[in-house]
């Protein structure tokens, strides 16, 4: 009786035991998992240390209708979460030189980790103000601006995303000689001190005369331009209109739409945002695309501790040709079923 009740005492002891041991186990095992799962986060930082990006856009809060939601699309689905894993500051120049160069150098002195420049302008205030701090830039031409030193190994403390082909410049004037056959003079709106417009502009001069077309050019380097730039044009009544793709022109794309239309100008666009806001017609890259693929992931390898000259400069890889019929009809227009063929969106 007495060897029973011991034995079954020892039973118990060993059954509490192994119990215990399994919960330690259980416990070990779920810390253990849960500093890997830490180590392995895309936004993994040391403790205490929650990076901090600038991001910086020439035109007033809200005109930047890709680049911020294409940005912040391509941290969240990279694991970022803004406010716990990641802060980005955004600020907004209001389409003002002096307010830009003011933002770029508190930006600069406040010692963030990455800047994100939007647009050429931006993107050159920022390299001569900061040789340290990493940059990703969404410009034209990073090259022709001389930002980097080549698109495969920029050099420096620039890398990013260039939105723009230079030979767009032939296609934006094929398209409108085929939809307004009859046009002759055509004003293009553009900012003299972006790179890539300088290229766009040089190949639309190279096509004109395949088209028989004539370019009026008019001057946009800060928003006071534009209405200046609207006189004058209207001064030179032209048959038509092209739009460069320059950031502080998208910031007032809305603008620019309205005054086509109030002149009866079919007027051709490089980039989806003036379509979206009743623009005619527009050929372009897809900027969402590539903030979301392309500057986004460049922010995360280089919080990971790539270095940006490192990081080539990409293009786009998704193009877009985008037709408004409602426009067209407003101004009378008939889009040519060899147009309407090719286009990837078209509103009724």
């Amino acid at each position: 009786m007495t060897g029973g009740k011991s034995a079954q005492q020892v039973r118990r002891r060993n059954d509490l035991v192994t119990s215990w041991q399994s919960t330690r186990l259980v416990a070990i095992l779920g810390l253990a998992l849960a500093i890997l799962s830490t180590a392995l986060s895309p936004a993994a930082q040391p403790q205490g240390k929650v990076p901090r990006i600038g991001y910086i856009w020439i035109g007033p809060e809200g005109s930047d209708p890709a680049t911020r939601p294409g940005l912040q699309q391509g941290l969240r689905e990279l694991g970022y979460h803004e406010g716990r894993d990641i802060v980005v500051e955004y600020r907004y120049a209001d389409g003002n030189l002096e307010r830009l160069r003011e933002l770029v150098s508190d930006m600069v002195a406040s010692k963030v980790d990455i800047i994100i420049a939007t647009g050429a302008v931006v993107a050159d205030q920022v390299k001569h103000a900061t040789t340290t701090i990493p940059v990703v830039a969404g410009t034209g031409d990073p090259l022709r601006s001389g930002l980097v030193a080549s698109l495969a190994r920029p050099g420096g403390n620039i890398t990013g995303f260039s939105a723009m082909i230079p030979e767009l410049g032939g296609k934006y004037l094929e398209l409108l000689h085929e939809l307004v056959p009859r046009a002759v003079r055509v004003a293009v709106l553009w900012n003299p001190t972006n790179g890539a417009s300088q290229d766009l502009v040089h190949e639309m001069r190279k096509a004109a005369g395949a088209f028989g077309l004539s370019i009026l050019l008019h001057e946009v380097r800060q928003s006071a331009d534009l209405p200046i730039a609207f006189e004058a044009i209207v001064g030179q009544t032209p048959d038509a209109l092209v739009i460069d793709t320059d950031a502080l022109l998208i910031s007032h794309r809305k603008s620019v739409v309205e005054f086509a239309a109030g002149r009866q100008l079919p007027a051709m666009y490089g980039l989806r945002e003036f379509f979206e806001v009743g623009g005619l017609m527009s050929y372009g890259a897809d900027i969402f695309d590539g903030w979301r693929r392309v500057v986004a992931g460049d922010v995360d390898k280089i919080l990971k501790g790539a270095k940006p000259d490192d990081l080539p400069i990409q293009q786009p890889t998704k193009f877009e040709l985008l037709v408004n019929l409602k426009t067209a009809k407003a101004l009378g227009l008939t889009i040519p079923q060899t147009i309407l063929a090719r286009a990837d969106e078209v509103i009724e």
